[in-house]
């Protein structure tokens, strides 16, 4: 098994459909199976919402069974999805506020939810995308805010000191993360009884804090 100190890797992936009304739930699952995989739960109702109504814009615009293609990547910290369909006429529109029309209303929930929107024009097709913001501080990061990113940075340099390369690629087997682990714990021991501190206080504390927070 392979851990990688700070990174989460996100390759981009396609899904290629027939834009049915039956394909919507089946499109839904697969976000969530995606997006749980890299790490990112807290956007999975969102990323559904904008999956949902960007596809139905296909079926009511374009026509149902046309050959759709669902694509998601990662946009520097942004979560981007994106649908590619064979029409280039059929244009997402935002409606205002005050139209009483009832289609159209799929962009505006899109336009709520997400960062931004807009659309590429191709000579024989159409991209209509969507990005979210993550909270990463890098495409391939770690959820968790400010906290695990000092922890990630902290380990990576206390790693690099421990375990020169090339032992040290980045990408380490637990058994040497958790070595690294136990070596900055013990190291942060020593330094404490070095300076008149009680080492077993500060552990204690320490899970005291660490049982509170969980």
């Amino acid at each position: 098994m392979i851990y990688d100190m700070d990174c989460v890797t996100r390759k981009p992936w396609e899904l290629l459909f027939a834009a049915e009304p039956s394909e919507l739930a089946g499109l839904r699952r697969v976000m969530r199976l995606h997006l749980t995989l890299w790490g990112l739960p807290g956007l999975v109702e969102t990323a559904q919402i904008c999956v949902t109504e960007l596809a139905s814009n296909v079926i009511r615009h374009v026509g149902a069974g046309t050959p759709t293609t669902l694509a998601v990547s990662m946009s520097g910290t942004y979560l981007r999805i994106e649908l590619h369909d064979p029409d280039t006429r059929a244009l997402p529109t935002l409606l205002n506020a005050e139209c009483e029309a009832e289609s159209g209303r799929g962009m505006m929930l899109v336009d709520a939810v997400t960062d931004r929107w807009g659309v590429i024009l191709r000579a024989d097709s159409k991209v209509v995308w969507c990005e979210l913001s993550t909270g990463l501080t890098g495409p391939n990061g770690h959820t968790g805010g400010p906290r695990m990113a000092r922890v990630e940075e902290f380990m990576t340099l206390y790693g690099m000191v421990r375990h020169p390369r090339p032992a040290w690629s980045g990408r380490l087997a637990v058994a040497v993360v958790e070595e690294v682990v136990i070596d900055v714990i013990a190291d942060l021991l020593h330094w404490l009884r070095a300076h008149g501190c009680d080492p077993d206080e500060a552990l204690d504390l320490a899970q005291t804090h660490f049982e509170a927070e969980e």
